[in-house]
């Protein structure tokens, strides 16, 4: 091998070990982060009816909710809820609005109490499900939102 073949291919040697060693050293600063990050984000169970022992129905979510509301300082009563569910989605958890000035923004009313997602976002209540169209999820988090708008759910009688 010529000479000038050899001192380049030790320069590319050196500069390869110099990145091997440097992202190594990178893969080694990143564990503590990676493991401390997995390790603290220990999964919480969600709260649904089932979960907290009510049955899997209109009674039961209203149920189940009232005892996650009543865990967070929510007020709220059973007739309450169930007079703003039958009005808004008549106790389809999957309803959908989408044809008011909401779903004409792209924001469509959403489950049983008809919640649009960044309503949902912002009043949800820890340790229940993302889902909107979870029952123990809506009704909690627009229950929370009725309550600091409205003072209470009890106190809605019409589209909110």
């Amino acid at each position: 091998m010529p000479a000038a073949a050899q001192h380049r291919h030790r320069r590319q040697g050196r500069l390869a070990r110099k990145l091997a060693v440097l992202g190594t050293g990178a893969a080694v600063l990143a564990l503590p982060v990676i493991g401390a990050t997995s390790a603290s984000a220990a999964t919480v169970p969600v709260q649904t009816a089932t979960s907290l022992g009510y049955a899997n129905t209109l009674d039961g979510w209203i149920r189940a909710s009232l005892a996650v509301m009543a865990e967070n300082g929510i007020p709220g009563s059973y007739n309450g809820i169930y007079r703003n569910i039958i009005r808004e989605s008549s106790g389809n958890p999957y309803a959908i609005n989408n044809w008011d000035s909401n779903a004409a923004a792209g924001t469509p009313s959403k489950g049983l109490l008809q919640v649009i997602d960044p309503t949902f976002n912002a009043y949800h209540v820890t340790n229940t499900s993302w889902d909107p169209y979870d029952p123990v999820a809506n009704i909690t988090a627009a229950c929370n939102y009725a309550a600091q708008r409205y003072g209470s759910i009890d106190n809605v009688w019409g589209a909110y």
